[in-house]
């Protein structure tokens, strides 16, 4: 082919509507400029617990990794269709009513190796029992920025009382710990300057402070940058170790170039053993680090700005249109 496109995969049920939540966008294991004759891999997604009950189709193609996003005609195979939007329908599934979809395990992984330990939904409002609004050290901004809508938690850029950009972080601090594991977050990225998401494992002990960043991207650096494009959209993400707190050097760090992240949900998880981590995009490994870190550590899902993303300003857009959107959060121990 003449280009590296992207691949989307999109699940659409009965009555024709698109299932975001069940997004499994990718970037394909053999660049397309490489495809010669036929060409297979697996990619593996989760269906997450809540999914309506009913029938499927799966619908794929290929689209640019850049503005303006065009998707690509391709011809048809045996017993292959394609609707109006060049999306080619290659199969279907059934949801029954009493699929237990928390069980199916870390995406990319076999479900035997792991048990459930934490699952948060977000289909019912923020449960304050497990979540603060804040971090430690600061007081909760009461400017909304966020909330828990159509099973998906929304935090969006937002100009507090004194007209200035303000973080909100997430996190199950003094609620819920755990050590070692699997970690995994499915969401939507938001754009523009100086925004700033982030899915981390942390803790702050005496003057400790372990951190693992399972995903940090930030669409406000600029093509040059390597972060995202010219319409400052996000296009990489990092994973990166500190086992003694982010003001000491960290012992690994790996960039992930890809699709652009505002335009559909990805999963980003680590594996979390006593000595070594391994990160995953979309249930493919990108990255493993030989490492010790032994302390529990609770779940921060923050959108903040500043850092490689720059200073947000009046082109940085505003409300819930633009939110990182969180559609689940998990955990599990090894069996």
């Amino acid at each position: 082919m003449d280009d590296d496109y992207e691949v989307f995969v999109h699940f659409v049920d009965a009555d024709g509507e698109h299932q975001s939540a069940l997004n499994a966008d990718h970037s394909p294991p053999q660049p397309t400029s490489a495809w010669s004759g036929a060409v297979s891999y697996d990619h593996t997604i989760s269906v997450p617990p809540g999914t309506p009950a009913g029938q499927y189709s799966v619908r794929v193609g290929l689209y640019q990794n850049h503005s303006p996003w065009d998707r690509v005609p391709l011809a048809q195979g045996e017993g292959v269709t394609v609707d109006d939007q060049l999306r080619y329908t290659v199969g279907r599934f059934t949801v029954s009513t009493d699929s237990s979809c928390e069980d199916s395990g870390p995406a990319g992984q076999d479900p035997g190796n792991f048990s459930p330990t934490f699952s948060e939904e977000f289909n019912s409002g923020l449960d304050t029992s497990v979540w603060n609004d804040h971090i430690w050290y600061e007081s909760s901004n009461p400017t909304t920025n966020y909330k828990v809508e159509g099973g998906a938690l929304k935090i969006w850029p937002q100009r507090d009382a004194s007209g200035r950009f303000f973080n909100r972080t997430i996190d199950t601090d003094g609620k819920y710990y755990q050590r070692y594991g699997f970690f995994e977050m499915e969401a939507k990225l938001p754009i523009g300057k100086g925004a700033w998401p982030a899915f981390w494992l942390f803790n702050h002990i005496d003057d400790r402070r372990p951190e693992i960043d399972v995903m940090e991207a930030y669409p406000g650096g600029g093509p040059d940058s390597g972060w995202s494009d010219s319409n400052l959209h996000p296009t990489a993400f990092a994973a990166t170790v500190w086992p003694h707190g982010a003001s000491n050097d960290a012992a690994g760090h790996r960039t992930l170039q890809t699709a652009d992240l505002s335009q559909g949900f990805h999963k980003y998880g680590v594996k979390w053993e006593p000595n070594k981590l391994t990160f995953y995009f979309d249930g493919q490994e990108f990255y493993s680090l030989d490492v010790a870190m032994s302390d529990p550590m609770y779940i921060i899902l923050d959108l903040w700005f500043g850092s490689a993303s720059g200073d947000p300003d009046d082109s940085t857009p505003t409300g819930e249109s633009n939110a990182f959107e969180v559609n689940y959060v998990r955990a599990w121990q090894f069996r």
